[in-house]
């Protein structure tokens, strides 16, 4: 897996350019994670027979953020969506080139985390059962559906307070086509409260 970084690693050093299809294709399994658990996440969310994009495509670059913000949240201890800056600013910031209508410096229309689920399984579970990340990951909206790439992160630490910790980008590449005629423009936000069961060493995903 180190090499799979490295590799990785070094691409995400050349300039940024959002890679056509047959060089992110969802069978490319290494684009979409660093890790076992990441991949499966990504898998996951891809084929759930309820998914509405046509096709969601392997990121490394949002694979790379994703890792990252895992192992940010785990050594701070905190499931947060601005750990770190807000969702939307921290992918501007490491290059990747966001629409012009997304949400500036507050804004949160490209990420889902959430922390102390074992498996992959368990996080997609809870992941669809909350309404806003169902319609993010998912695409049940026409602002989201569009969305078409994707990059997950996961980090266990058992010092931690959540132990797991898990990250999922999914968002558009700016273009040069006109703003889309959205019904509304969803943002979910940054501000969250975080939700602990002590008993069982759980957060809600936000």
């Amino acid at each position: 897996m180190q090499i799979f970084r490295s590799i990785f690693l070094t691409m995400l050093l050349m300039p940024f350019a959002v890679m056509p299809a047959e060089e992110t294709a969802e069978n490319d399994v290494t684009a979409c994670g660093f890790s076992p658990q990441a991949i499966a996440l990504a898998k996951l969310i891809q084929q759930d027979p309820l998914q509405q994009r046509a096709s969601i495509q392997c990121h490394p670059l949002l694979a790379q953020a994703a890792d990252d913000k895992a192992r940010v949240m785990a050594e701070v201890g905190m499931v947060m969506h601005n750990v770190g800056g807000s969702p939307n600013s921290r992918l501007r910031e490491i290059g990747f080139p966001l629409p012009r209508y997304y949400s500036g410096v507050m804004g949160n229309q490209v990420e889902a985390i959430a922390g102390g689920y074992t498996t992959p399984d368990s996080v997609w579970r809870a992941f669809k059962g909350s309404k806003s990340h169902r319609q993010h990951l998912l695409g049940e909206l026409d602002f989201y559906r569009e969305q078409q790439f994707i990059g997950v992160g996961f980090y266990s630490d058992r010092h931690a307070p959540h132990v797991e910790y898990w990250v999922v980008y999914v968002t558009k590449a700016a273009d040069n086509l006109p703003v889309p005629d959205f019904e509304f423009i969803p943002d979910k936000g940054i501000f969250v409260v975080q939700q602990v069961k002590p008993e069982i060493n759980l957060s809600s995903p936000q």
